[in-house]
């Protein structure tokens, strides 16, 4: 298959009907295991210091990885990708663009699908068919989602990893059933995590820091038992069609079509507390303005940009939240009658 970078998750089954291979370059960026050295190849090529670490990343894996054809989302995602694009196309890459409808429609949603079909020389009906192939991987997803906060078995950093996998399988969506489905019969051996522990949503996009961010609140007695993004990725809505999977699909769409899904979340995994992330230099971040008054759980935000690991201040200020939920928690089991 040929391989083909992609900006953030995008119609995969489009792109497994036209024979592509999708390549995240954000998972490629993230996992790199110096991704400071690819910001600062892309400053040395003239991207300003106060852009978006994610674009400077991508931007380099692309070229490093040989990446030829790369397909950017231009609405839905980063105000950033179009001029990335354009950068991409300077390097000779073929550069691909799709646009999510700007509200959440199943008729716009079908027009945006099909004109990326033809672009990519498929059909809907094809991609269709593809959808069947990646349900089996996406289900499986969910169940190990659902025993992270059902079940108190599996970590927030291991759900953050199979969850944001989902946006390109790593290549494989049957390799990635293969693992899941044996991650999964390990986990049902496991003792679950004790229910005193706090349990934490996070939202926003994923954090820069977290490979050290899950860790370091278990450390803390904490769990996060929502990952709000990475569950979007896997597509926990499918619906009746291509058309209405990706019109339910929150992330591309509206703050107030997230909040809906996440109060809903907050509710039935017994939510604590929140966690929302935010990246330096996106226009996402302005978004907390509507979450502090919509969402009737405490919230910490926390900014990142090209911190890979949690530095003092960040280790403090999470520890100061904890600590304000611990003794809320107190203060209500002293009012409530026995």
């Amino acid at each position: 298959m040929k391989r083909i970078g992609i900006t953030t998750t995008v119609p995969l089954e489009v792109l497994l009907a036209a024979g592509y291979q999708p390549v995240d370059l954000n998972n490629r960026f993230v996992a790199s295991t110096d991704p400071e050295r690819l910001i600062y190849g892309a400053e040395r090529a003239g991207f300003p210091q106060n852009c978006c670490a994610w674009i400077k990343g991508l931007y380099t894996v692309c070229l490093e990885q040989g990446i030829d054809t790369v397909l950017g989302v231009t609405t839905g995602d980063c105000s950033n990708t179009q001029m990335l694009l354009e950068v991409l196309r300077l390097h000779g890459i073929r550069v691909l663009s799709f646009a999510f409808p700007n509200q959440p429609a199943p008729e716009l949603a079908r027009w945006q699908l099909e004109g990326l079909a033809k672009t990519l020389g498929t059909t809907l009906s094809k991609a269709t068919e593809a959808g069947a192939e990646l349900a089996a991987a996406r289900r499986l997803a969910w169940e190990i989602d659902e025993m992270t906060w059902r079940k108190g078995v599996v970590s927030g950093q291991e759900n953050h990893q199979w969850l944001v996998t989902t946006s390109d399988f790593d290549g494989s969506h049957e390799d990635y059933a293969r693992r899941a489905s044996d991650f999964i019969a390990d986990c049902r051996t496991k003792r679950p995590y004790p229910s005193r522990m706090l349990r934490l949503a996070f939202i926003g996009v994923p954090a820069v820091f977290a490979r050290d961010l899950y860790a370091f609140l278990e450390r803390q007695g904490t769990r996060v038992v929502f990952n709000e993004v990475q569950r979007q990725f896997s597509m926990p809505f499918p619906g009746a069609s291509l058309a209405e999977q990706y019109a339910r699909y929150t992330y591309p769409y509206s703050v107030f079509d997230r909040i809906a899904d996440i109060e809903s979340q907050l509710q039935l995994r017994r939510i604590d507390g929140i966690i929302h992330y935010v990246q330096a230099f996106c226009h996402r971040g302005i978004a907390d303005i509507i979450f502090r008054r919509s969402l009737q759980r405490p919230i910490l935000t926390l900014e990142g940009n090209m911190e890979f690991s949690l530095n003092n201040h960040l280790r403090t200020r999470i520890e100061a939240f904890l600590e304000m939920l611990r003794r809320s928690q107190r203060i209500l089991s002293q009012i409530e009658p026995s």
